[in-house]
């Protein structure tokens, strides 16, 4: 496992795990920041050893994450 892989399955595992400890909220900017940074580092490493299952998954979780930016960016702003 190289570093992108190793350190993305770290943030999403991180993410969901500070999620289901109710130590962050499913709504907030850092869980969506977490999966987005821990998807782009599975794909790198997908992509690089031509598992595109794999990356495929992982862009669909990155554009899952970048959607909740966008609401999390969008209720800030009317707030």
């Amino acid at each position: 496992m190289t570093l992108s892989a190793g350190g993305g399955a770290i943030l999403i595992l991180a993410a969901y795990f500070l999620v289901s400890t109710k130590r962050l909220s499913p709504d907030s900017k850092k869980f969506q920041w977490l999966n987005l940074f821990g998807a782009i580092g599975i794909v790198v490493n997908s992509v690089h050893f031509r598992a595109y299952p794999s990356a495929g998954l992982n862009v669909v979780w990155a554009i899952i994450a970048v959607y909740g930016l966008a609401k999390a960016f969008k209720s800030s702003a009317r707030d």
